[in-house]
């Protein structure tokens, strides 16, 4: 990922994938455009800009190629995607994006809710879509990452195996995922959970394939996860703008953690995200007006910056009180 070198963590703007698809008003895709640009603008490198899903289960995302064949033209932006198939990673490659992430539940019960697929069916998906990579020149092959949904608890099944979560780790790595990532879908997960997971997987795959974690705020504990994951060693954390997401197949999984919220904290306790908070501000206050109808949340949005703040990414004094409007 271009300029990845000058950040000490990468902040994964998921919002116009995860925020938008549980939601029923479609954002057109020049909206969405104009999102994804401004929050490239003010320093975001990796975006979530939708999913290669089938229109009529998600319309919210029917434009997915049209946005990605966007935001590939912004110089320094990772295109990240969200593929649930074969089929659907073959339109991402089509279309050009920089990475995909397939979604393995662990909860098998929410693999079939989620994709309609058991773990072995999913497990067929990502070696069809590893090989499709393969037939790619090298320079034009994206990132396979394989997600490993409701890693910390099911609102279906409830408890997670810590060994299931390993075991299908491993799969995704031998099935031709170059990494994978932890995901509290439902919001289940506490900071020793994100700290003993991450250990046992990286013992069996290695540091190199397990570096990013997306975590939900359902039940408050989001940053505190966050600071977990940074306590372990994790370098990618996904969030969404004003926490909006949640998944649709996950009854009462609502609330990503909130991308202004998180910048404030590793920008506050000296850590390089490269992201421009004012900026930030300023893209959330535009789509707070396109989405009248959705509640964003957060914190530092209401309250504004400290008088005087400052951080690696902004020059001392920049931030003055900025809230929402």
């Amino acid at each position: 990922m271009d300029g990845s070198s000058s950040v000490d963590i990468l902040i994964s703007e998921v919002g116009p994938r995860d925020g938008l698809q549980s939601i029923s008003t479609i954002l057109d895709a020049d909206r969405k455009c104009q999102w994804i640009q401004a929050e490239a603008a003010a320093g975001v490198r990796e975006i979530e800009v939708g999913s290669f899903v089938s229109p009529k289960l998600l319309p919210q995302l029917a434009d997915t190629a049209e946005v990605v064949a966007f935001a590939r033209q912004i110089p320094g932006l990772t295109v990240a995607v969200l593929v649930p198939n074969l089929r659907g990673a073959l339109g991402a490659l089509a279309a050009g994006a920089h990475k995909l992430t397939l979604p393995l539940s662990v909860s098998e019960t929410h693999s079939l809710k989620n994709v309609n697929r058991t773990h072995l069916q999913m497990l067929d998906e990502a070696r069809g879509i590893a090989a499709a990579i393969r037939e790619l020149p090298a320079t034009d092959r994206p990132k396979f990452e394989g997600g490993l949904s409701t890693a910390f608890g099911c609102t279906l099944e409830g408890q997670i195996s810590e060994r299931k979560v390993v075991e299908l780790a491993v799969a995704l790595i031998e099935a031709g995922c170059d990494e994978v990532g932890l995901s509290d879908t439902t919001g289940y997960g506490n900071p020793r959970q994100v700290k003993a997971l991450t250990q046992a997987i990286w013992r069996e795959i290695g540091e190199e394939r397990l570096t990013g974690i997306h975590l939900h705020n359902t039940r408050g504990q989001g940053l505190a996860n966050v600071m977990a994951a940074l306590d372990v060693g994790l370098t990618t954390i996904d969030a969404s703008l004003g926490g909006m997401g949640g998944c649709p197949f996950a009854p009462g999984a609502s609330g990503n953690i909130v991308t202004e919220d998180l910048v404030y904290l590793l920008e506050a306790m000296g850590l390089r995200t490269g992201i421009d908070l004012n900026q930030l501000l300023a893209v959330r206050r535009k789509v707070d007006q396109w989405l009248p109808a959705k509640d964003m949340h957060g914190f530092v949005a209401h309250a504004g910056l400290p008088r005087g703040f400052s951080s690696p990414t902004l020059t001392p004094g920049a931030g003055n009180p900025a809230t929402a409007q």
